[in-house]
Order: structure tokens, then C-alpha cells, then sequence
């Protein structure tokens, strides 16, 4: 971030680690966690041109794995296969103390370990040895951070995705609810922001452009990076807070999303990126966007010189 021409930056676009387990992640502590995401946020205080914004797009929630909290037990009844319940279990023991805990599996007429999980209760989500999953939110963080650096939380909107029925760790056997939506954070520098409802059209204020919750459909296929969002989703920040020729910057391109549609959108783009296979990916996509945008450019002069000429 230091290497970034001092008020240069319109707007900051990106999705950071999420800190809940994918591949590219699992070396990291949470102290590492929150100590990349400070750092990145910081150095935006002076990347930024006054009135410029930062937008993060990040979950709701964090979720690792933390020995210092109790386990989370769950008896989950609508489940259960055998019909011997923990006080049977009891009262079978209290009956016959000198019973082992065989016996008393072959007396309720249930296995060995129906029997101890009664009599001991422990049904424990993510079993009974695992580090228990610490659950903490993350808009607290962001925001003192920013602070901390400068920076003011302007804005929240909440893109409600598709459910994470693959994913999602909270769908079987408890009440937690399916990861279904994130937050888009915007942070603000101080300086005078410039505000032209024209970069909308009327409808699209009413539909999107004025309200908290934006309904986008999620990346079909992760195939080819594990963590991607849709193009729609930087396609409206980038029409909402930027003019053309206004630079977007990036600083964790993965897949190279946002760079499509900065360039879509005639902006300039900055990125970077860590990990060398992304590094190639979101160069293919750059490219391709490029590509695209040169014909739709000539195609454009073309049918402006039809036009012309006809005149």
C-alpha cells in the first residue's frame, strides 16, 4: 500500500480473507488475521483523494476455532435413532450400579455408545474432541480500525447471495442460521465527496442505488478460485461512487473482479495480489475485459460513423 501515489485512489473495492477457513487462509492466526486487515485498511489514509471511498465486502460474522470457550452441546432429539432417552439411562444405572456400561446397553436394548453419550451428555457439536468454533462479528473491527486510521464508516449495504448450502457449517444440527448475505462496508476519507445522481438512472436509484439491500445471485461455479463474487457486485460501487477515468484499486484481486468492471466501466484499475496462480488468472480476465471493451469501442465508432454519414 505504501508503494501507491499519495490521493490517487477514488475507491477501494475488495474482499478480504474471511478468516473462516479456506486454503489460502489456514496459516494465519486470528492475531494475523487482524493484524493483515488493519495494515491494508491504514494504508488507505493516504492512498485515498479526499472524499474518495473504501469498500469492503466481507461476511458477517468470523468463525475459528478457539479453546478457551465451553463446548457447544446440543441434544438433538429430532435426530436421534435409538428411543433411550438420558433419564432411562439413569434410572437403569441407579436400578443396577454393578451393571458395566455392556450390560446396560443390552438391558435398554441400545448400543454401548448410546449409552454413554446419555449418560455423560456429550453430544457435542463438532464432536466431542474438536476445538470448539468461536463466533464473533466483524463490524466492530472494521470500523475501529478505520478510525484508527482516519477513516469514517460512511455507508453499510447488505448483499443478500444465494444460500451457502454448500458451505455452510451452521446447517445440520443446531439453530444457527444458512449463510445467506454480507456486508459491503464504505469508508470514508474526509474531504468533499462529489454527489451526481445522474450517474444513475431513475430506476436504478429506486432499485439499488438508494437502498440497504442488494439482492445479487452468487458465482454459480467457484471452479477456478475458491472465494469469488459476482461482477454486479463491484459494477455498482464502481457506478455509485466513481467517475470515468477515476482510478480503482484493489489490493486483493484474486480472481480479478473487480478489475473487469473497473475496465467495463472505463475507470482505471490497481491491484495486487499474493498468491502467483491468481496472479495469472486475474491477468487472463484483465486481458479479456480489455479485448472486450476495444470492440465495443470500435463497434461504437463504427455505427457513429453510420450515423454520421447518413446525416
Amino acid at each position: 500500500m505504501h508503494h501507491i501515489e499519495p490521493e490517487s485512489i477514488a475507491l477501494s473495492i475488495w474482499s478480504p480473507p474471511y478468516f473462516v477457513g479456506k486454503s489460502y487462509e489456514r496459516d494465519l492466526s486470528f492475531d494475523d488475521w487482524t493484524g493483515l486487515i488493519r495494515v491494508v485498511i491504514g494504508g488507505h489514509a493516504p492512498a485515498l483523494v479526499p472524499g474518495g471511498f473504501v469498500a469492503i465486502n466481507i461476511a458477517d460474522i468470523l468463525c475459528f476455532a478457539d479453546e478457551g470457550i465451553p463446548r457447544v452441546q446440543a441434544d438433538v432429539v429430532s435426530t436421534k435413532r435409538s428411543p433411550v432417552t438420558r433419564e432411562m439411562a439413569l434410572e437403569a444405572k441407579a436400578r443396577h450400579p454393578e451393571f458395566s456400561r455392556h450390560e446396560l446397553a443390552a438391558l435398554l436394548g441400545c448400543s454401548e455408545q448410546t449409552v454413554d453419550r446419555r449418560l455423560n451428555h456429550n453430544n457435542v457439536r463438532g464432536g466431542k474432541y474438536a476445538t470448539q468454533t468461536k463466533v464473533k462479528t466483524v463490524a466492530g473491527l472494521i470500523e475501529s480500525w478505520a478510525e484508527a486510521a482516519g477513516l469514517f464508516l460512511y455507508d453499510r449495504r447488505i448483499w443478500v447471495k444465494d444460500p451457502a448450502w454448500a458451505n455452510s457449517r451452521w446447517h445440520s444440527l443446531s439453530y444457527r442460521a444458512v449463510d445467506e448475505f454480507e456486508y459491503i462496508f464504505i469508508l470514508w476519507k474526509p474531504g468533499i465527496t462529489k454527489v451526481d445522481r445522474r450517474r444513475l438512472s431513475p430506476a436504478e436509484w429506486r432499485e439499488w442505488g438508494s437502498r440497504g439491500m442488494w439482492d445479487i445471485g452468487s458465482v454459480r461455479a467457484n471452479d477456478d478460485h475458491e472465494a469469488k463474487f459476482p461482477v454486479e457486485l463491484p459494477r455498482r460501487l464502481v457506478r455509485l461512487l466513481t467517475e470515468p477515468g477515476e482510478l480503482v484499486l484493489d489490493p486483493f484481486v484474486g480472481s480479478g473482479t473487480t478489475a473487469v468492471a473497473a475496465i467495463e466501466l472505463s475507470r482505471r484499475f490497481m491491484g495486487f495480489e499474493l498468491l502467483p496462480e491468481y496472479v495469472r488468472l486475474a491477468r487472463t480476465a484483465v486481458d479479456r475485459a480489455r479485448r472486450r471493451a476495444s470492440d465495443e469501442g470500435a463497434h461504437l465508432a463504427c455505427e457513429r460513423g453510420k450515423i454520421q454519414a447518413a446525416a
